[in-house]
């Protein structure tokens, strides 16, 4: 059965690729909301450091990351091994692991957005804000989060169609078991191996029109707020 030209079995690697990315970008702007905001205000000197141990993923090859995280996460490595050790399953081939793998090759296009919104707002309003006795989850809540809201945004919106085109990170830590961790870019290349080029072409020119989609609303976005977006 297919609809769009598009089968079922494909349309599953889609489903598991929307969940990755949407969970995968909730997880990081979570996570990431504190270390942007360290970044953005630290002077000392591990900050250069850490800058560009977030920024690395952006030059490493992905199947150098994917790599050492199956090392890692496998039955062997310093997580998998300890997980197996507790009565536990290993995390490599499972979706745990390509949630972890999608956060770590995605940490940039989250981080780096984030901190230049919290650049750019300073500590001006905080300071007017515990002036007036503002706790600071009111100053988070009702200060940090509305005027950083572009960044916010922007880095969710990259987070996101970013995941959906991750392909060698995936494909090291999943393995690209169909309908386990067989993702959408893992399921295109299986049908180019196969020679079916048309199942191909239909999943990548969906994959196409929905990333287009998000990047047309990050550039209007840009265009009437002035976000800040993420470094190249």
């Amino acid at each position: 059965m297919t609809w769009l030209g598009i089968g079922e079995a494909d349309w599953i690697a889609l489903q598991l690729t929307f969940r990755l990315a949407l969970i995968s970008t909730a997880l990081l702007l979570v996570l990431c909301l504190p270390l942007a905001w360290w970044l953005a205000h630290t002077q000392r000197r591990i900050k250069v450091v850490i800058e560009a141990l977030v920024a690395l993923p952006l030059v490493l090859p992905p199947t150098v990351i994917g790599f050492y995280l199956l090392i890692l996460l496998g039955p062997r490595g310093a997580v998998g091994g300890t997980l197996e050790r507790l009565g536990a399953n290993h995390l490599a081939f499972t979706f745990t692991g390509l949630v972890i793998g999608s956060m770590i090759y995605s940490l940039p296009f989250v981080v780096q957005p984030l901190q230049n919104a919290f650049q750019a707002m300073g500590r001006r309003p905080l300071e007017v804000a515990a002036t007036l006795r503002a706790g600071p989850w009111d100053r988070l809540v009702s200060v940090v989060l509305p005027l950083s809201r572009q960044g916010l945004l922007t880095a969710a919106v990259l987070s996101f169609a970013h995941t959906l085109g991750e392909f060698g990170v995936l494909l090291m830590i999943g393995g690209g078991i169909p309908g386990q961790t067989q993702v959408a870019s893992i399921a295109i290349y299986s049908h180019v191996e196969g020679m079916d080029y048309a199942s191909a072409h239909h999943l990548s020119l969906l994959l196409i029109v929905t990333a287009f989609v998000m990047l047309v609303c990050i550039y209007a976005l840009n265009k009437r707020f002035k976000i800040v977006g993420v470094a190249p």
